[in-house]
């Protein structure tokens, strides 16, 4: 249902990237955050009360780096969608990257 939805948004929405708007990051001791206000016609279109998963909120024209989550809904403002991620999270993966390769 939700996947279908966000074919929807796809296939009637033409977003202009320049009209989803992106907050500066703001933390606190484990988290970095951001929200994201989407245009009111691809808002309209969303399921109400779903996370979205990170490919379907690229699908809906969301462009940001890996790692962020849809944490939250905003219910007084369901256009504004919630973000957070580990604030070590690019560190864990440079990490993770170095370990996996093999010595020469």
């Amino acid at each position: 249902m939700v996947g279908d939805t966000i074919r929807k948004v796809d296939r009637e929405v033409l977003v202009d990237m320049e009209q989803i708007q992106y907050s500066e990051k703001y933390y606190d001791d484990t988290y970095e955050y951001r929200h994201v206000v989407l245009p009111p016609e691809v808002a309209k279109l969303l399921p109400r009360n779903i996370l979205l998963s990170e490919k379907q909120w690229r699908l809906v024209g969301v462009q940001q780096s890996r790692g962020w989550v849809h944490y939250a809904i905003h219910r007084p403002e369901p256009h504004i969608m919630l973000f957070r991620r580990p604030i070590n999270y690019q560190q864990q993966q440079e990490e993770a990257a170095a370990a996996h390769v093999l010595p020469k």
